[in-house]
């Protein structure tokens, strides 16, 4: 069962909150199955939102850019606001008005900190290109002090946080059930393509990656 409590005013789900869920392994697959994030926040009173890649270790979420990122400078200095959203499925009903998506989304509040520690720093990044693409860091060239230095990683927990997720068929109206046209669902799934070597690499096995095309019945990818 979804765990029903939101962990604060600002993610409690209003609109449609049978579909909330506040569990953290709901939130966590989510988190994990999207390569890209939207971050929102200020600089100067101005609004922005980024989209950007994004890992999840532990209980936080990361992400990593230049040193001298203004978004990231930005980050540190105040609060953020992420957004996830993978859609599912198209949903196709009797009416304009009833179609729909499936979709699984998440909202996180709170504030990024930087991760200062280089041992640490350097795990973070190695856990960001293991979960893309399990066993490549140890055949990488390593990563050297300069470029170490040159790049930033922040943090966020996961703490103040919310999924939102339709995974169902279509809603129609009794009196439209007769109607004489198709409905249901057309499923959507992300998938990688025919890799695309460089012609100077002398590399001669494509890596394993971790993709994710399906979901399990909590929103955990397969």
């Amino acid at each position: 069962m979804p765990t029903v409590t939101a962990p604060s005013a600002r993610t409690r789900v209003r609109r449609k909150p049978e579909r909330a869920d506040y569990d953290a392994t709901a939130i966590n697959a989510i988190v994990d199955a999207a390569l890209i994030c939207s971050v929102a926040f200020q600089i100067d009173g101005a609004v922005h939102a980024i989209p950007t890649l994004h890992w999840r270790d532990g209980e936080h979420l990361y992400l990593h850019g230049a040193k001298a990122s203004r978004m990231l400078k930005a980050l540190t200095e105040g609060e953020a606001c992420l957004t996830i959203a993978l859609a599912d499925g198209l949903v196709l009903a009797r009416s304009a008005m009833h179609h729909s998506l499936n979709y699984r989304s998440v909202v996180i509040y709170g504030r990024f900190a930087l991760v200062t520690d280089p041992l640490e720093k350097q795990r973070s990044l190695q856990a960001f290109i293991e979960g893309l693409y399990p066993g490549r860091w140890e055949t990488l060239r390593p990563i050297t002090d300069k470029e170490l230095n040159a790049t930033s990683v922040l943090r966020m927990p996961l703490a103040e946080a919310s999924a939102k997720v339709r995974d169902m068929g279509t809603v129609d109206d009794a009196e439209d059930l007769a109607w004489p046209v198709w409905a249901g669902v057309i499923p959507l799934n992300t998938a990688t393509g025919t890799p695309r070597r460089e012609d100077d690499s002398v590399g001669g096995t494509v890596p394993a990656t971790r993709f994710l095309v399906g979901k399990d019945s909590v929103g955990r990818a397969v």
